[in-house]
């Protein structure tokens, strides 16, 4: 019986740790799935379609350097989704990802304005993997 409880313990302390690291995976995939073409893998804005297009690709690790050390995450949201920022700027290169991350749970998440807002949790997790790669 002792031995069951303590396998049972470790294995939810292994589950929660795998829990706790998921996000950053997921948003690992999510950007190699859809940005890497353009923002290589890296992020560094040097994709092999980078060299096709009429403007830079921007550098997506240095979005917290650009904006005083703080990674702005209701813009980088915005950005990623795409709607607001077809209708600040029209027509765009980076195509919105929106609609395709909207797939999935939606959580109670504080993008730093001090209000929890239902959002996609695939949003969430490229956002923080983005937040991961700042140099």
């Amino acid at each position: 019986m002792k031995a069951a409880i303590i396998l049972a313990t470790s294995t939810l302390i292994f589950g929660l740790a795998a829990c706790a690291t998921k996000p950053e995976v997921v948003g690992r995939s999510i950007y190699n799935d859809n940005c890497t073409s353009c923002h290589g893998k890296t992020g560094r804005g040097d994709g092999p379609l980078a060299g096709q297009l009429d403007r830079p690709v921007p550098d997506l690790t240095i979005i917290a350097r650009e904006n005083a050390g703080v990674f702005p995450m209701a813009e980088v949201l915005e950005t990623i989704d795409g709607y607001t920022r077809r209708v600040r700027y029209g027509r765009t290169i980076m195509p919105e990802f929106g609609i395709a991350l909207q797939a999935g749970p939606l959580v109670k998440f504080d993008s730093g304005d001090g209000i929890p807002t239902p959002t996609p949790s695939r949003m969430i997790a490229i956002a923080e993997y983005l937040r991961s790669i700042q140099r």
